[in-house]
């Protein structure tokens, strides 16, 4: 009998009391592992192993979409072409993956399954695949049912963890600019997606965007490229929620902050920064917005979008440093750092010849100096010193040596990439104090690994040796457990095996990392020379390495060997091609050193994080030991990470470059298939093909699914061989589904693997239900026990006070009797069996009692979960409580209003977020003194009512008057100061100051700088009158003269005089006066004085004129209603 004829068979599991419990119609799911049809594409057939979240009837219809988002956002496979996994394809060739990718890619499916990896080719485009609902359909539902996806291998991951209890990774891996970063983003998205609720997910997701900040840049290959390597590990309970992780980085590009190639960026922080920051924290830092005065970001010069960008980066950024409990003096610590790394790089030094004819130096720039002391807090002499000479001691004697003005440049150089290579790390471990667990203990984690992507430049160096070398170690481990293992682990269980060929790149690795005769070992014992150099290193590389067949460098003693190498270089073939190094400034780099009059002057700042980044510094520590070098601690650093991924259930994601253009859709042959042969994609995907999907020891396959067999549950006491072959004979699976080796169990079908974990699921549910039944039973049976007694003695005590009362009236008018001797005795025993009596009535009296509020609370609760007030915080209703609960129901009260509040606070982003900022502020100044405040409640502040933002004639003018963020614009009418006419203008608020513009021509009448406005007053009636009064003019400006006055103050052309306080009529009065005062706010740190009274004085240049309102009660006020009129020194407005 086939698999396929046994559709409606069951089998039956028992429990440990004997029972049947029947598991009918479940073998129907497995039916398909036996005559699996093709999904579709070239060469297509059966076989197909993938990976994800179990299978199950119920939740597979709910499944939907990821291939082509169809309804709401939900994935199916009905838009699927080519072949979701590439095991399935027939034949297996390097050309059948590339044209089963191309297809699939020009449908935007990205992502095609390897038998248990992914491969993930760069979109280029952001796509509609990463919703809540998509996540919660990779959850729930039969990865069968869906298209291939990165949340398969996310969730195939975080099962593994909480299910089978053991260590998990996922490895991301491909050359830079085939999108790693984003990979595993989205690894970590869901992760916390599918466990929100609780508080480490939301830490774990925002310690991201503070580590790109920091580590990430643009690149030629990649606009959000790590430029660092990231080993993430997430910590879980036993309910698979994560409760911390930590970090571990690997080797930060820190010669990308003072030097990059072209079209290249540096970190994004300093651009964020400039972009982001607001006015105050701006001149707190001593920074300007324009990123062409700073040296360290002129490489590269942006369209104006970037710092759009940057500055909704910076916010976001900003926010996960709260999230992650920073506090704002440490963030403005931080920020201080970066500002003074910005300045110190623009320090420049000229050459002078001392008295004795040596060369000294210079600086020019005193005032960019003592901006960089200021923000370090620390002297302008003792780092002078430190830039500009060097001590030395020799035998007891200290000397002073002057340094010239090229070595003083390398010296600030190396200042600013230690500065900020030393605060990357204090980020990190800042983060990882916030993430970590906060009880002890070692609990199974779930790693996601994003290392440096393989980089072949027009020029490379050190950093590109560090980083390959990196890469090679990754292949090689990843070769070894996904492929090399798996073939020697059939040939020892004496499985019929066909061993594939795999190329390893051992060589390449053993000729790097060789501890004598190594690339790396020659580095590090010429670095160890005095006075060793380049000539020396390329001699000892040669000597070393020249007979290598993968070493190349010119008058090698190879055959391959080429000569047309340049003199000054050495190629190595890497797996991923061939790439040649320039060694100028190899052994600098790898020494990496920091001289010690550095080290003290940053050590001695006040600068509250700088003491912890400069230990050294410390003149208390006597040791003058050499630091480590970058080969030791890449070795050092490498070899444990290998450890780790060793130790651990590897998940494999290979991401792919498509083309070098960056652009979507477009897909290079040359270039893919390139990447398809090294990463060794063929090879994976015949051994999963030809291979098995499940392998597990005897025992650990008869503990995991043996209670799914009356044979082996509850127990089995056998040998485990003949217990699993009873399980599997019990199962739904053929004999070629399945077999033995010496020691393991192996299944042929990941179908049938995720299928038998479906039955184990429902058993154990079975199982549950089963135990939480007894106890449900036994609490019940317990206490009607004891309301039963309680019962029975009460409706005793009830039966015994009737007759008491019965025989009361029947013995009435008999006289009294003396009580004596045996008669006392009866009395006396009666009275204690009524006492007695009396305290068991008293304790069933508060049994009863007690079942009874027991019963309200219930019935209380159980009306609350059903009438619960909606989510709005405005919403008063409240369900009523009995008296006894009104306490517990007032709390509860509280607590859900908090609750909904909060979760009403985080459907705003950072848009809107500042919309309710205005308008609380708005309620602050005009709530209950502006008649016209009601109506303006319901209608959201837009700012920008014409579009000025878009327009190009603005953006020109803007910059040139630093107004480019518009916070206000709109078409209002100003009054004359004569007559009290309407006229009509084009008023903008920006973050800086107050323009009023030719409606046609753009040109700036008036700018009033923000801080020049003192007060803004207003009636408390319907109008929509605000006047805003400016500082007025001091004797010395009226001395100086207009003509040279900036533009943007309130000036006349012809008289040297202020025009005075500004009259405005606006339908958005409101609006206008709320973000001015902000704005004002922000540019002075105090807020402006708002009056609203129905008098007031306002300055009309050499006069001051009275402003008074009436009103004639009218419900509506348009401007046409509104009579203005001037009367000498008063400006009467008649409503």
């Amino acid at each position: 009998m086939t698999l396929c004829d046994r559709r409606h068979r069951s089998f039956t599991v028992v429990s440990g009391r004997g029972r049947d419990m029947s598991l009918r119609g479940r073998a129907s799911g497995l039916s398909s592992l036996g005559c699996q049809s093709s999904v579709g594409g070239m060469g297509c057939g059966s076989g197909g192993h993938l990976i994800g979240s179990s299978c199950s009837s119920s939740s597979a219809s709910r499944a939907g979409s990821s291939g082509s988002l169809v309804g709401v956002g939900v994935p199916s496979l009905e838009g699927e072409v080519g072949c979701p996994d590439c095991a399935a394809l027939y034949p297996i060739t390097d050309d059948a993956l590339l044209h089963n990718l191309h297809t699939r890619y020009k449908r935007d499916q990205i992502y095609t399954y390897v038998g248990t990896g992914l491969v993930s080719l760069n979109p280029y485009r952001r796509l509609a695949l990463y919703t809540p609902d998509v996540i919660h359909a990779y959850r729930s539902s039969c990865v069968f049912h869906l298209p291939p996806h990165i949340y398969a291998v996310a969730d195939a991951a975080h099962r593994g963890v909480w299910e089978r209890n053991s260590d998990q990774v996922v490895v991301v891996t491909g050359e830079s600019g085939a999108g790693k970063t984003e990979a595993a983003k989205l690894v970590l998205q869901y992760v916390a997606g599918v466990t929100a609720a609780h508080p480490a997910s939301h830490r774990l997701l925002q310690s991201n965007p503070v580590l790109e900040a920091f580590g990430n840049a643009r690149t030629r290959r990649n606009d959000n490229s790590s430029r660092f390597g990231k080993y993430m590990e997430i910590e879980f309970d036993h309910k698979g929620d994560p409760i911390g992780g930590s970090i571990t980085h690997y080797l930060l590009e820190k010669p990308r902050v003072t030097g990059r190639a072209a079209g290249e960026r540096n970190f994004h922080i300093f651009y964020q920064v400039l972009a982001g920051a607001d006015i105050q924290t701006l001149k707190l830092l001593r920074l300007q917005r324009n990123v062409e005065n700073y040296t360290l970001l002129q490489a590269s010069r942006h369209p104006v979008t970037d710092s759009l960008d940057d500055r909704t980066e910076f916010s976001i950024t900003k926010r996960a440093l709260d999230v992650l409990g920073l506090s704002q003096e440490e963030q403005l610590d931080v920020l201080r750092i970066v500002a003074a790394v910005l300045k110190l790089a623009n320090l420049t030094f000229t050459s002078v010849n001392n008295i004795d004819g040596t060369e000294g130096c210079v600086s020019e720039n005193e005032y960019e100096l003592h901006e960089v002391c200021e923000l370090l807090f620390c002297e302008v002499p003792a780092l002078v010193g430190a830039l500009q000479t060097r001590t030395v001691e020799s035998r007891g004697e200290t000397v002073v040596a002057e340094l010239s003005a090229l070595e003083a440049t390398r010296t600030r150089d190396a200042l600013c990439r230690a500065l900020y290579n030393r605060l990357f790390t204090w980020v990190v471990s800042r983060t990882n104090e916030a993430i970590k667990a906060k009880t002890m203990g070692r609990r199974k984690v779930l790693g996601i690994l994003d290392i440096f992507g393989f980089e072949i430049l027009e020029t490379n160096n050190f950093e590109q040796l560090i980083i390959n070398f990196c890469n090679e170690k990754l292949h090689q481990v990843l070769t070894e457990v996904t492929l090399k293992h798996f073939q020697e682990d059939y040939i020892r269980e004496g499985i019929d095996w066909t061993p594939i060929d795999i190329p390893t790149n051992n060589a390449v690795v053993d000729l790097i990392e060789q501890r004598q005769t190594g690339v790396l070992a020659v580095v590090e014992e010429v670095s160890s020379r005095v006075g060793g150099g380049t000539d020396a290193l390329l001699q000892q590389l040669s000597f070393s390495c020249g007979g290598h067949s993968l070493f190349d460098i010119k008058g090698g003693r190879h055959a391959h060997s080429d000569n047309n190498i340049p003199a000054d270089s050495f190629r190595i073939r890497h797996y991923a091609g061939s790439v040649t190094y320039s060694v100028q400034g190899f052994i600098e780099k790898n020494c990496d050193g920091l001289h010690r009059d550095l080290t003290r002057s940053m050590y001695h700042c006040n600068h509250r994080i700088l003491k912890e980044l400069f230990p050294e510094g410390n003149p208390r520590r006597t040791t003058l030991k050499r630091p480590a070098s970058v080969a030791n601690q890449v070795l050092i650093s490498v070899s444990a990470l290998m450890r780790t991924l060793r130790s651990k259930s590897s998940h494999l994601i290979a991401c792919i470059k498509p083309n070098e253009l960056k652009q979507p859709r477009i897909l290079e042959s040359a270039l893919v298939l390139h990447q398809i042969k090294y990463l060794g994609l063929v090879e994976q995907a015949r051994v999963r093909c030809e291979g098995w999907a499940y392998r597990a020891t005897h025992e650990t396959f008869l503990a995991r699914y043996g209670m799914l067999s009356l044979h082996t549950w509850p127990g089995w006491r056998g040998p485990p061989l003949e217990g699993c072959a009873l399980l599997l004979a019990d199962l739904p699976l053929t004999p070629t589904q399945y077999t033995f080796g010496r020691t393991k169990v192996f299944i042929k079908s990941q179908r049938a693997v995720h299928e038998l974990e479906e039955f184990r699921r429902e058993r154990l549910e079975d199982l549950a239900v089963l135990v939480q039944k007894t106890y449900r039973g036994w609490r019940q049976r317990t206490r009607y026990r004891v309301l039963k007694a309680a019962q029975i003695t009460i409706a005793t005590s009830w039966k015994s006070w009737k007759l008491r009362q019965a025989a009361a009236k029947k013995d009435e008018g008999t006289s009294s009797v003396t009580l004596k001797g045996w008669n006392f005795f009866m009395v006396a025993r009666e009275e204690y069996r009524l006492l007695k009596h009396q305290r068991r009535v008293q304790w069933a009296a508060t049994v009863v009692q007690m079942a009874y509020i027991n019963f309200q609370r219930w019935r209380f609760l159980t009306r609350l979960l059903a009438e619960l007030p909606s989510e709005s915080p405005v919403d008063g209703s409240w369900p009523p409580a009995p008296v006894p609960l009104a306490d517990t129901s007032a709390l509860l009260r509280r607590l859900h209003h908090k609750t909904r509040c909060h979760r009403y606070r985080l459907q705003f982003d950072q848009t809107a977020r500042n919309r309710m900022r205005e308008k609380v502020t708005a309620s602050i100044i005009f709530k209950d003194r502006k008649a016209s405040y009601s109506k303006s409640v319901s209608h959201p502040f837009l700012g920008d009512y014409v579009r000025l933002r878009q327009n190009a004639q603005w953006k020109k003018l803007a910059s040139e008057t630093n107004d480019q963020y518009v916070v206000f614009a709109d078409i209002v009418n100003k009054i004359t100061r004569s007559a009290g006419k309407f006229v009509p203008i084009l008023l903008a608020v920006s973050t800086n100051s107050l323009l009023v513009l030719d409606q046609r021509t753009l040109q700036i009448k008036y700018r009033i700088p923000a801080i020049e406005i003192q007060r803004i007053s207003l009636s408390p009636y319907l109008d929509d009158i605000a006047v805003l009064h400016v500082k007025p003019p001091t004797p010395t400006a009226d001395l100086s003269g207009s003509q040279n006055l900036n533009p943007g103050c309130l000036f006349g052309s012809d008289e040297v005089k202020r025009k005075g306080d500004l009259v405005l009529q606006t339908g958005h009065v409101i609006e206008v006066v709320t973000k001015l005062f902000l704005v004002v706010q922000n540019a002075t740190g105090k807020p402006p004085d708002v009056n609203i009274s129905t008098e007031f004085d306002a300055n009309f240049g050499q006069h001051s004129v009275l402003f008074t309102f009436k009103t004639a009660g009218l419900a509506e006020v348009t401007p046409g209603q509104i009579r203005i009129m001037r009367r000498h020194n008063r400006m009467e407005v008649v409503l």
